[in-house]
């Protein structure tokens, strides 16, 4: 880590949230993890999720080695402005779909007559084919 770090904002560093350059915020600095996207062990849409936001308790959760902590180092950029970032983010969960019982009930009934359908269709033709 470099001693004259910089300082980005929260906004400069959201705009990096694409495979082919991706930042992230981890306990206050900034790290450009574009070069280990394809590396990650957990693949570069892990690292996606974490964009445009404090990825800190996401990279905590996970419990990552002092491997894993001492690989970041090469990624270091700089520091976030911490007034910058917002502090708390309202959750908005995605669109769920509605639970439709007569479509339920529909799917329910064609996994049931289906293989009734098939086996019934394969008697035939073996009865039909069969010589005597």
């Amino acid at each position: 880590m470099g001693s004259d770090s910089k300082i980005h904002t929260f906004e400069e560093v959201a705009k990096h949230n694409k495979n082919e350059d991706c930042w992230l915020i981890i306990s206050g600095k900034v790290y450009d993890v574009t070069p280990f996207m394809s590396d990650h062990p957990g693949g570069g849409e892990v690292l996606l999720s974490a964009t445009g936001k404090d990825g800190t308790n996401d990279f905590e959760d996970i419990g990552h080695s002092e491997d894993a902590r001492e690989m970041m180092e090469k990624y270091y950029i700089g520091e976030i402005d911490e007034e910058t970032v917002p502090q708390k983010r309202t959750y908005i969960p995605p669109h769920q779909m509605s639970n439709d019982t007569a479509s339920e009930f529909f799917i329910k009934l064609l996994q049931f007559l289906v293989p009734l359908l098939l086996l019934g269709l394969a008697i035939s033709l073996r009865n039909y084919t069969k010589k005597e």
